[in-house]
């Protein structure tokens, strides 16, 4: 079994409009959701074997403060141009071209293809996944073939509001 995990980037700021989109930051809500998102996902026990981020700042800092919480080496972490605001298509073929030996993958990135991610693998399950929001299921397969929609379980629905501080 493969567990996939998708990670929405945290709330980011449009306060220095001079900033290409790319290179927005996190807001300071996304600053406290990162790492409370990080411990939550750290306490339903999952454990990436390679997190992949699209390379937008926001989404590239929410990989860096969630693999913080998850004891995740930074040095390990992986940015993906093709994510930054990636098409359902073009998510799945960069999820085919991981390697199989890697059995828990972490993707950070961007809607409206993350919430398209999610629908294709539980659908149905939600209209908009959250920023700072999470979903990790299990796919019953061998490979990170997910062209043909998997068989999954799913491990982890959880997003900033859902339980307030």
């Amino acid at each position: 079994m493969k567990i996939l995990t998708i990670v929405r980037h945290a709330k980011s700021s449009w306060k220095d409009t001079s900033l290409s989109d790319r290179h927005r930051p996190l807001n300071g809500r996304g600053k406290r959701d990162a790492p409370v998102m990080g411990r939550r996902i750290h306490r339903h026990g999952i454990r990436p074997s390679l997190i992949i981020a699209s390379p937008a700042v926001r989404a590239w800092t929410t990989a860096q403060v969630v693999a913080d919480e998850l004891n995740y080496p930074r040095e390990f972490l992986q940015r993906e141009p093709g994510l930054y605001l990636a098409s359902l298509d073009r998510i799945l073929d960069i999820i085919v071209a991981q390697d199989d030996s890697f059995n828990s993958l972490m993707l950070f990135g961007h809607n409206p293809g993350l919430t398209d991610l999610v629908n294709h693998v539980q659908p149905g399950l939600t209209h908009n996944l959250p920023t700072a929001g999470v979903v990790s299921v299990g796919l019953h397969r061998d490979d990170w073939n997910l062209y043909d929609r998997p068989k999954t379980e799913l491990i982890v629905h959880d997003w900033p509001k859902k339980h307030p501080r």
